[in-house]
């Protein structure tokens, strides 16, 4: 065959390539973003042994409602643990009484998620940790992220904080300093 016959044939590998890691990409239980902002490898018996250190700091975990409470303005959600795995999808702890299958809690302002969370069966949380504690040992954090997965495909949903005063610049600043400057800045 010569140069130019393989040309196609190299072509279509290519973008064949690129298809498939565009694909792969796109695929991620958690989006760049939060991965990139969290905390590596952080777990629920060190985020419990060492709040103080992770306070205002993004964690992800993985969990399972266990129960929720209102108040006027948020809801409060009781997550029993499940270590995420190397996609971010929630499993059941290795031990089941083990330090890694204790609960946390998460809030998250009233109404702003969807309906069909409650028919979540495990959830992957990414949340900024507020520093606090509910029945002494179940950190509590301030939801920003979280996918759900139901029982069936119907009953996933995905749901994130959305601050519309936030207005995000460029990375390294502004190349035109002349533009207005929104509250982001």
């Amino acid at each position: 065959m010569t140069t130019y016959g393989q040309l196609p044939r190299r072509l279509f590998c290519l973008l064949l390539a690129i298809s498939l890691t565009l694909a792969a990409a796109g695929c991620s239980n958690v989006p760049r973003r939060y991965v990139r902002m969290a905390e590596r490898d952080v777990t629920l018996t060190g985020l419990v042994a060492s709040l103080e250190k992770y306070q205002g700091k993004m964690v992800l975990l993985g969990g399972t409602l266990i129960e929720e409470e209102a108040n006027e303005e948020y809801i409060w959600l009781r997550l029993k643990n499940r270590p995420l795995d190397q996609n971010y999808t929630p499993h059941l702890p290795a031990e089941p009484s083990g330090p890694e299958a204790g609960f946390y809690w998460v809030t998250v302002e009233k109404n702003k998620l969807p309906q069909t969370y409650r028919s979540w069966a495990r959830m992957t949380v990414a949340g900024r940790v507020t520093g606090t504690t509910r029945f002494e040992t179940e950190p509590v954090l301030a939801l920003v992220y979280v996918r759900g997965w139901g029982i069936d495909g119907k009953h996933h949903g995905v749901w994130e904080h959305i601050d519309p005063n936030y207005v995000p610049g460029p990375p390294g600043g502004s190349r035109y300093p002349n533009l207005p400057r929104g509250p982001g800045y």
